[in-house]
């Protein structure tokens, strides 16, 4: 544990600023952190094999690899939480990020108390978001069945049958908001608040919930084009869909 009482991390941040590095590399371990730096994208994919950090903070712009090719490869094997640093003014450039599989996006240039802040928050994957499922008698349930999907909300663990559908921490959260609250139509910026830990300073950042819905649904649904699961909640935001009647709940 950190001097603060926080968990201490092994996280590894990878920028082609020597001064972004320095900063950062001095705030974080003034909160216990264990840091490992990158100057650039090849070098923070060799790190991370060896590093095995809890958390990785990406530039966008490196050299050697950009950091949507270093977020596509870490993905392939991990679903260690990523937080994307970004000087893109585009958002569709940001989104890229995201539908990659990042966590979450800072805009350059930003402060470390920003940061911070997001770390702690996409760092919460041991906690639930919403407190209880439905089914349970007001209690937190262990697994939840809907057709042929199996979610274990002690294990954080999603099955369709006996495969395992691997879902990065902030998916499973938001999963976990969407269910405790099925049949009930939620906003972005309610989901925002919750799962994120922060409200939108721009337009654009609701699509952080737009993009991890659009994963959720390209890995729990049928036909994702055609969501039966997660629903589009018109001029508000999405929703879960009314499960009660058909939701099993066993001890795991």
């Amino acid at each position: 544990m950190s001097e603060s009482g926080a968990q201490s991390l092994r996280i590894l941040v990878a920028d082609d600023e020597a001064n972004i590095r320095r900063i950062l590399k001095t705030r974080l371990e003034m909160q216990g952190h264990e840091l490992a730096l990158a100057e650039n994208g090849a070098e923070a994919l060799e790190l991370f094999r060896g590093f095995e950090p809890d958390l990785v903070v990406l530039d966008v712009m490196m050299p050697e690899l950009d950091g949507f090719a270093v977020t596509e490869r870490i993905r392939a094997q991990s679903e260690v939480p990523i937080i994307l640093l970004t000087a893109l003014n585009e958002v569709a450039d940001r989104i890229t990020g995201l539908e990659l599989g990042a966590d979450d996006y800072i805009v350059k240039p930003f402060s470390p108390k920003e940061l911070e802040a997001r770390i702690r928050s996409v760092m919460r994957r041991s906690t639930t978001v919403a407190g209880s499922v439905p089914g349970a008698g007001g209690r937190s349930s262990h697994v939840v069945v809907v057709g042929d999907l199996s979610l274990d909300f002690c294990k954080r663990q999603a099955h369709r049958g006996n495969e395992r559908i691997r879902l990065t921490g902030m998916e499973f959260n938001l999963l976990e908001l969407l269910i405790s609250r099925c049949g009930e139509p939620i906003s972005r910026l309610d989901m925002l608040e919750k799962v994120w830990g922060y409200k939108p300073e721009r337009a654009s950042d609701s699509r952080v919930v737009d993009v991890h819905v659009s994963r959720l649904r390209a890995k729990l649904e049928d036909d994702p084009e055609n969501p039966e699961l997660i629903l589009t909640a018109r001029g508000m935001g999405y929703m879960f869909q009314r499960i009660h009647g058909s939701v099993e709940t066993a001890a795991s």
